[in-house]
């Protein structure tokens, strides 16, 4: 299978250059393991993973042998089955000079970040991984930063092809796991069983000591059927059949394990009246499409829940832009009780960028009403727009824009 150039690599090599470690984290099967092996072909550089039980088995018994028997430069995979070899790296780190020694990957557990930061503090840089975006499935990883400009628009589309709905959904049902890029419909669903049965609970139980699979699978699938709506813990406690206390807990989970991301509600001293409740939405629309049972892309883009999952799409996307990004980005949410809402509030370098998303191929101007409430905060409120089925960049009025999805 051909090799599909992840927008992270900019961002990896960035920070390799003054970091003594790097870890990439991220749900299993991203690419994570994939993009540091391609990497590290250009260099001599030991690799070694931890899902080799003997490699295991002297990482966690004698971590100063093992690194006699795999010197630095090193990639270490699946470090979290190992966490006895970060004291070690730390004070391996504290001997030497040299940047990029250690190249680290780890499927994403609460308990393995928690030791890393705190074995390793000042020493390691943690990037986050997520599934393929679509300028990655298009090998447009060096398409320039996002601006929501009129003019910087124009030119982006240019390097985009035309929005389709068919293909939206398609990319939408599907989903971005790099495995699944050739498999047709029936190997696809396949996959997400095997990966629900093979990662999601095992890890749930070997990783985080989950005894009640049955309900923690009917909380995973209540958390799809909510993807795009207001976090309510009452509910998925509801389908799941445990207590509050209980759904608060797996909500954590499946933070931590890469499978969702809470969008947290837009907040600022000069604005009351504020909702404190986040958005849950799904790293991956293809594993969310799979948990609530939509075999296939036309019946997911002609069904009720087609609008949820075209935000989720879209909400995913910008997380994925952002989390690349060079620049540090903020992204919220705003919506107040008398249920004034904006889907997203992009806040970079002390300036505002309402989004609002719509699937319609050509949405009203009173779609972006509600942008002017956040002239009453404290930040300036810059250029903006709808991100929807539109087949061309068009301007609303001076400020804003319709924004095709397939561009972003």
């Amino acid at each position: 299978m051909k090799y599909i150039t992840r927008e992270l690599e900019r961002k990896f090599l960035s920070m390799n250059s003054v970091f003594k470690a790097i870890m990439v984290t991220g749900a299993r099967q991203v690419g994570k393991s994939t993009m540091l092996k391609k990497l590290a072909e250009k260099e001599d550089r030991t690799i070694v993973t931890m899902d080799n039980f003997r490699d295991r088995e002297l990482a966690r018994s004698d971590p100063k042998l093992f690194f006699q028997m795999y010197k630095p430069p090193i990639l270490i995979d699946e470090v979290q089955k190992a966490p006895e070899l970060f004291e070690t790296i730390k004070m391996m780190c504290d001997e030497t000079e040299e940047c990029g020694m250690f190249w680290l990957t780890g499927s994403e557990s609460k308990k393995m970040l928690k030791e890393a930061r705190e074995s390793m503090a000042g020493r390691v840089c943690i990037l986050k991984m997520y599934s393929l975006s679509q300028r990655e499935k298009l090998g447009l990883c060096d398409v320039e930063e996002l601006d929501f400009e009129l003019s910087k628009l124009l030119s982006r589309q240019k390097q985009f092809p035309e929005n389709n709905i068919i293909s939206v959904y398609h990319q939408i049902w599907r989903g971005g796991m790099p495995g699944t890029i050739h498999m047709n419909e029936e190997q696809l669903q396949a996959y997400y069983e095997s990966y629900i049965d093979t990662y999601i609970m095992r890890d749930a139980v070997d990783d985080n000591g989950i005894s009640d699979t049955t309900g923690f699978r009917k909380a995973l699938r209540a958390c799809a059927s909510f993807a795009g709506n207001l976090l309510n813990y009452s509910d998925i406690a509801a389908a799941a059949n445990v207590s509050v206390a209980t759904a608060k807990e797996w909500v954590k989970i499946l933070q931590t394990m890469g499978l969702i991301f809470l969008l947290e509600p837009f907040s600022n001293n000069e604005l009351k009246r504020l909702v404190k409740t986040p958005k849950l939405y799904f790293c991956d629309t293809g594993l969310c499409a799979y948990l609530s049972m939509w075999t296939s892309a036309d019946t997911l883009m002609n069904g009720a829940a087609s609008g949820h999952y075209f935000e989720n799409y879209v909400v995913g996307e910008f997380l994925r832009t952002f989390e690349y990004s060079p620049r540090k980005v903020n992204m919220t949410f705003y919506r107040d009780t008398n249920q004034k809402e904006i889907d997203i509030v992009i806040e970079r370098e002390g300036k505002l960028y309402p989004i609002e998303i719509k699937k319609a191929t050509n949405p009203e101007k009173k779609c972006i009403r509600s942008f002017g409430l956040l002239e009453k905060s404290s930040l300036e409120v810059s250029n903006g727009g709808i991100v929807c089925m539109t087949d061309t960049v068009f301007p609303i009025d001076e400020k804003n824009v319709l924004i095709p999805c397939n561009i972003i």
